[in-house]
């Protein structure tokens, strides 16, 4: 039965390879979109998952750092590091930019580092050094060490290359220090500023003390000077460590009392994340994977339909000399296992090369790639039943005529 299926096949050979190639590339693009859905999960969660964190304390009223716009005082940090509990609080600070580097779209998003960031995945170069003027970036930015790039109303050098770190809109990270964040962050136009000198002296006029024998005219044009009601630098959150021995639970609920902040852990900022964004994505790329798959289905029933037409008179003269159905069942069907079996190798091969070369992350989950095994052993099946059929309805007679 096996080599009456291998003989079948070698006879049209061509046709066999081809079809196992469509299916093959069919089944690359499944298992890659499977893979860009397992890559947006780590995209999105990474900067949750690496810094640490116990608490995220974000803007009242937002789901923020990633999910929307955050902005919390500078000194709120000190605010929380006194509560009782917390370990350690270090301010955090994220936003995306887009810039032209040497004739192309450059999209990055800011990490500030309250450290030297050598804790990141870095494959060259060195963590930072100095507080101010390098920065780390991660190599899909396609920055070669030394690099200076202009940010804000400074140059910054590349000093060291991470590895797969991407923003959860898979934008390239890079990193620089706290301080450095802010400055990019808070980076004004001189029009902008002198607008908003012109207007603080606007709004001081309208007001009953600005018109007392005091000269603050002169201390609301400069540019080291804020009125109290202006907001000084924000931050994106504050993370918090809750220090060993303290119930997080009761941390967290000291968190919650603070009327200007809200407060998630980890794991419900995780939550956030995966539930808005890549829940979206995840239910495109199922829509666009059940596509493919039912293609996949129809490319091989068809072929698997013609090559038995192909072969009616064979399967008569089997059918004639006393050969069983299952015999020409078995014949079928192997076929269609065989096409199934060496597109699916095939995909899983050439796709190890192809998918570093995607725009998006791929990460191939063992779990998933048995699924789509198991899948495409089911496609096979589905695919030669209509072969069956018309291979049964075949009369043996028909090899007399």
């Amino acid at each position: 039965m096996i080599n009456l299926a291998f003989r079948d096949i070698r006879y049209n050979f061509g046709r066999f390879l081809l079809t196992t190639a469509g299916i093959s590339l069919l089944l690359m693009v499944v298992m890659g979109m499977g893979g860009i859905y397992r890559g947006l999960i780590q995209e999105a969660t990474l900067i949750i998952d690496r810094s640490g964190a116990d608490i995220w304390v974000v803007q009242r009223n937002t789901k923020g750092p990633f999910a929307e716009v955050s902005k919390i005082p500078r000194n709120m940090e000190y605010r929380i590091a006194a509560v009782r509990g917390v370990k350690s609080a270090s301010p955090f600070i994220t936003h995306a930019v887009q810039r032209d580097h040497h004739g192309r779209v450059l999209r990055l998003t800011i990490q500030g580092l309250p450290d030297s960031g050598a804790w990141l995945p870095i494959i060259r170069g060195r963590a930072l050094r100095q507080g101010h003027y390098e920065m780390l970036a991660d190599k899909s930015a396609k920055l070669p060490l030394g690099t200076k790039l202009k940010l804000g109303k400074d140059a910054y050098r590349v000093v060291g290359i991470t590895d797969r770190m991407n923003s959860p809109a898979g934008d390239s990270m890079v990193f620089v220090s706290l301080n450095d964040a802010l400055s990019i962050q808070n980076d004004i136009p001189p029009e902008a500023v002198r607008e908003e000198r012109q207007s603080r002296l606007s709004r001081f006029d309208r007001v009953a003390y600005g018109s007392t024998s005091v000269d603050h005219r002169e201390i609301l044009a400069s540019p080291y000077e804020k009125p109290v009601a202006l907001p000084g630098q924000q931050i994106s959150a504050v993370l918090v460590k809750v220090a060993p021995g303290f119930d997080p639970a009761g941390v967290l609920k000291k968190l919650r009392t603070l009327p200007d902040v809200s407060v998630y852990t980890s794991d419900e900022q995780r939550a956030i994340m995966l539930s808005g964004f890549v829940a979206r994505s995840r239910r495109q790329l199922l829509l666009f994977r059940t596509i493919l798959v039912t293609v996949s289905t129809v490319v091989m029933t068809l072929i698997l339909y013609t090559l038995t037409l192909d072969k009616l008179h064979d399967i008569a003269m089997l059918k004639l000399i006393g050969a069983r159905n299952r015999v020409i069942v078995g014949m079928i069907l192997q076929q269609a296992l065989l096409i199934g079996v060496l597109a699916f190798g095939i995909a899983r091969f050439f796709g190890q090369w192809v998918y570093p070369h995607f725009p998006r992350r791929v990460v191939l989950v063992p779990l998933d790639l048995w699924a789509l095994f198991g899948i495409v052993i089911a496609i096979s099946v589905l695919a030669s039943i209509a072969g069956v059929v018309k291979a049964m309805r075949t009369n043996a007679g028909e090899v007399l005529s």
